[in-house]
Order: structure tokens, then sequence, then C-alpha cells
């Protein structure tokens, strides 16, 4: 028969009796055991892994509120950028009409500036009349008569100096038939007006 000695005390010698009552105890291995460095390894892996996610879930914590503070930030400007821009739309309106108006009195007054300066040259220049005159734009017709041709030529001169034309041009001149007590001359003056 085999015996199994559960208490792990030595086994006494034969003719001696030990007074002496061991105790169980639990052989756990040595200090150097696999098992040991396993659970040691473990150990300090789960702790560095705590330590991480803690960590990780800091920083989530961190960025969310950033975003929330971000994404209030970003309302806030997109508040502001609406309303410049409703601005921005509403100066461009405004200057708009500013330019309208401003362009209907130019147009308004142009003519009356063109009649006026016309109508003074015509004055200071000697033996000039005016039948017609047409504005076309950028350019003027003249339609008129003079008493010579020396009289044409000092209208031009005249309507120069005003530096209102850039180009006059003779269209076309001839001596008028119908005045039989005088020498008359018809002519037309093309008159481009000068750039501003």
């Amino acid at each position: 028969m085999i015996r199994i000695n559960l208490l792990g005390a030595p086994k006494p010698k034969s003719g001696k009796k030990s007074a002496m009552v061991s105790m169980p105890s639990m052989d756990v291995g040595a200090v150097g055991s696999p098992l040991i460095k396993v659970v040691l390894v473990l150990a300090i892996v789960g702790l560095i892994n705590a330590g991480y996610w803690y960590r990780l879930d800091r920083e989530k914590k961190s960025i969310e509120a950033q975003m929330r503070q971000a994404e209030q930030k970003n309302r806030e400007l997109a508040n502001i950028k609406a309303r410049y821009l409703e601005r921005q739309r509403q100066a461009d309106a405004y200057k708009r009409r500013v330019d309208v108006i401003d362009q209907l009195r130019t147009g308004q007054t142009g003519p009356v500036n063109l009649m006026a300066m016309i109508g003074e040259t015509v004055n200071n220049t000697e033996a000039v009349w005016l039948n017609s005159m047409l504005d076309q734009g950028n350019a003027v017709a003249i339609d008129g008569t003079a008493l010579s041709t020396d009289a044409v030529a000092n209208l031009i001169t005249n309507l120069q100096k005003t530096g209102y034309f850039g180009n006059i041009e003779i269209k076309e001149t001839l001596q008028d038939d119908q005045i039989k007590d005088m020498q008359a001359f018809q002519f037309i003056l093309t008159c481009e007006k000068a750039k501003s």
C-alpha cells in the first residue's frame, strides 16, 4: 500500500515520535516560477493599460469641451457673418441707387451744359449761325450757316478751345445759292466728345 502525506510534514524516523504537529502549508513555488512571472507581467500590463485608458479618457473629455466651445464660437461667428453680408448687400444696393441718381443728374444737366457751352461759343464767333444741333451720345453734329469760310474755321478753333471736344471735323461745306445779297456757306461739323 502507498501512503501519501497530506500534511506535508516529514515522516518521523522509526523509533522517535515527534510531539510537534505540523501545519498544512501551500507551496506557491519559488520566486522565479513562471506562474508568478506571468501574474506579475499581467498586473503591470493591466496598470499601464488602465493609466493609458485614463489619459485617453481625459483627452477625450478635453477635446469634447474644446469642440463645444468651438461650435459655440462658430455659431456666433456665423451670426456675425450673416449680419455682415446683409449689411454689405444693403450698402451695395444703396451705392447702386446713389450711382443711378448721380447718373440721372449728370444726364439731366449734360444736354443743358452742352447747349450752354455751344451757344456761348457760337455767340463769341462772328458771322456764324446754327440751324440745328444733334447730340449722338459720344459725338455732336452741328449744322449751320457762316458768312465766310474763315468764320467756320474760327468756330472750329473756338470749339476746340472749350476742351469739351476731342476731334472736330468738317463733314460738308457748300456755298448757299439761295442768299443773293451776300456770300453764305452752309456747313456740317461732327464733334467727338472728349473722354473725361
